[in-house]
C-alpha cells in the first residue's frame, strides 16, 4: 500500500498489531553493525605535517551554523591515506563502506590544491555524480565548509537544474570546482558556449572524480569511458589525477585479488594507470572493550540494557553482537564488516550459547538495538521527530576538546542496522537515496551519552519508504 489507513476500531488495531508482531505485515529485520573507524588525525595535525595548507584549519571545521567557528574535524585513517596519495599527485580509488566519509577523501585534496596554487585559474576539478541528488547534497556540504559568500575556493553545480541566469554566471566565471553529471559533461563537450567557457577554462584541470564508480558498467560504462577520453583530449591536462569512489566494487577472493580487480577496472574506465596499492579500503576498529563470557552473557540477557556510553562499550551483549555480527578478520588479518543476519537467526545463536529461550534472547536484542519507548521522554523515541538525524548532519559529540570526527553520530559506537525489503516499508517520509537515515532510540540526553543508534539503510528501502512507524 502506498498510503495509510486511518483505523480507529480498537479490535482492528489490536489485530493489525498482532500481525505486525508476528511478522505477517512487516518482514523480519536484519542485524548488522555500522562500524567505527581508526582515527587518522585532525586537520591541524595534517597541517603540522605539511600534508595540508594552513588555510584548511579554518575551512574544515564542524559548525552549527555557517557563521560559527566550530571545531576542527578529525579524519579517519582511510581518509588520511587518500589525502597522502593525492599529495603525491597519483590517482586512487576508495572502496569504503556507506557512511565512511568517502567524499571528504577527495574534497579535502581538491580544496588543498586550489589553496596552494590559487583560486580563479579556471575549472580545477570536475566531480561527476550519477544522480543530481548526490550533486545537490555535495553542494550543501561545500557550502557548510567554504561558505556561500566569497569562498576561498569557488564551486558551482552544473547539472541542468540551474536557471538561465545561474548558467550565465557559471559560464562567465567558471568555478574552481564543478559538480555535474555525465550527461551534462557530454553536453559541455558538444555545446559551443559550454565548450568555449568551461572546457577551455579547464586547461589546468587537476582532478576528475567519478562518484559511485560501480554505477558505470556495461554499455553505460563504455560510454563514460569514451567520454573521459574525449574530456582528457579536449582539456589537454598534463597531470590529471583521477579519483573513484564506491562502497561495492570487488567480487570474491582475497583482499589482494580484490584490490587488483578494482585497479584494473578503474584504470580501464579512466584511461590511466591506477596501481593496486592506490585502492584505499576502510580502516575499522572495535567500538566495544573487552571480551564476553557465556556466564555473564546469560545474566545480561535477563537484565536491562545499559544507559550510558561507558557501560555500553563494556556491555557483554554489545560485545557479543559486535564480534558475532559486526566485525570479522580478513585474510590479511585486518578487521572487516560481516554480512547482516536475520534477527531470529541472531536470537537463535544467542539462545544456544546462553541456554535461554528464544523469545527472551530476541527481546534482549530488540531492547539493546531499538527499544520502543524512551523512559526519560515518555514518547516513542524512534518516532520522535527531534531524534531524526541525517547521516550528513555531522552531529558527532567531540572526542576531544578541539576536534570532532567528520562522520555521523554513530561512528565511534555500536549501531544496529535495520534492513527492510520493499514490501515491508510502511512510512511516508522519503529519505535521500544518497544518505542513510540515523534514528536515535534513546532520549536526547542519553543519545548524546551513548551514541547507540538505529539505522534504516536508504539503500535497502524503497523510494516510498518513510520514517514514521519505523519502530
Amino acid at each position: 500500500m502506498r498510503g495509510f489507513l486511518n483505523i480507529r476500531d480498537p479490535e482492528i488495531l489490536a489485530k493489525v498489531q498482532r500481525e505486525v508482531d508476528n511478522g505477517l505485515m512487516w518482514p523480519e529485520p536484519w542485524l548488522a553493525l555500522n562500524p567505527a573507524f581508526e582515527p587518522g588525525g585532525s586537520v591541524g595535525e595534517l597541517v603540522d605535517r605539511g600534508l595540508l595548507h594552513p588555510d584548511n584549519r579554518g575551512i574544515f571545521r564542524a559548525r552549527a551554523t555557517s557563521s560559527a567557528d566550530g571545531q576542527e574535524i578529525a579524519f579517519h585513517q582511510h581518509q588520511v591515506d587518500a589525502i597522502e596519495i593525492a599529495a603525491r599527485r597519483e590517482s586512487y580509488v576508495l572502496t569504503t563502506g556507506t557512511g565512511s566519509g568517502k567524499s571528504m577523501a577527495y574534497i579535502v585534496p581538491i580544496v588543498d590544491r586550489v589553496l596552494r596554487e590559487g583560486s580563479g585559474r579556471g575549472v580545477r576539478a570536475i566531480i561527476v555524480y550519477p544522480m543530481n541528488a548526490l550533486a545537490n547534497s555535495q553542494r550543501g556540504e561545500l557550502e557548510k565548509f567554504l561558505g556561500k559568500v566569497a569562498p576561498k575556493v569557488t564551486f558551482k553545480r552544473y547539472t541542468g537544474q540551474e536557471s538561465r541566469a545561474e548558467r550565465d554566471v557559471i559560464l562567465a566565471r567558471p568555478p574552481d570546482i564543478l559538480l555535474t553529471n555525465y550527461v551534462m559533461l557530454e553536453l559541455m563537450l558538444t555545446r559551443p558556449r559550454e565548450r568555449t567557457s568551461l572546457i577551455t577554462s579547464a586547461r589546468n584541470l587537476s582532478f576528475l572524480v567519478l562518484d559511485e564508480l560501480h554505477t558505470y558498467r556495461g554499455r553505460q560504462g563504455a560510454d563514460v569511458a569514451m567520454l573521459i577520453r574525449r574530456l582528457r583530449g579536449a582539456v589537454g591536462a598534463q597531470h590529471l589525477q583521477c579519483v573513484g569512489t564506491s562502497a561495492t566494487l570487488a567480487g570474491p577472493g582475497t583482499r589482494a585479488a580484490q584490490r587488483a580487480e578494482v585497479a584494473t577496472l578503474a584504470s580501464r574506465l579512466f584511461g590511466t594507470s591506477i596501481p593496486a596499492a592506490n585502492i584505499v579500503g576502510e580502516s575499522l576498529r572495535r567500538a566495544t572493550v573487552g571480551e564476553s563470557s557465556s556466564h555473564r552473557l546469560t545474566a545480561r540477557v535477563l537484565a536491562s540494557p545499559p544507559a550510558d556510553q561507558d557501560a555500553l562499550r563494556r556491555d557483554d551483549l554489545a560485545i557479543w553482537i559486535e564480534q558475532t555480527f559486526g566485525l570479522g578478520t580478513d585474510d590479511e588479518g585486518s578487521l572487516s564488516r560481516l554480512p547482516p543476519v536475520r534477527l531470529q537467526d541472531a536470537a537463535g545463536r544467542l539462545a544456544e550459547l546462553t541456554g535461554t529461550d528464544l523469545a527472551t534472547c530476541a527481546r534482549a536484542l530488540r531492547e539493546l538495538c531499538w527499544p520502543a519507548r524512551s523512559p526519560a521522554t515518555k514518547t516513542d523515541a524512534l518516532c520522535s521527530p527531534s531524534n531524526f538525524t541525517s547521516s550528513s548532519a555531522r552531529a558527532t559529540p567531540p572526542t576531544s576538546p578541539s576536534t570532532v570526527p567528520n562522520s555521523d553520530i554513530s561512528r565511534r559506537t555500536i549501531s544496529a542496522v535495520l534492513l527492510r525489503d520493499r514490501r515491508g516499508s510502511r512510512c511516508s517520509h522519503s529519505p535521500s537515496a544518497a544518505n542513510a537515515v540515523r534514528i536515535s532510540f534513546l532520549s536526547p540526553e542519553k543519545r548524546v551519552a551513548s551514541g547507540l543508534n538505529l539505522v534504516c539503510s536508504a539503500a535497502a528501502l524503497s523510494s516510498r519508504t518513510t520514517l514514521r512507524d519505523c519502530s
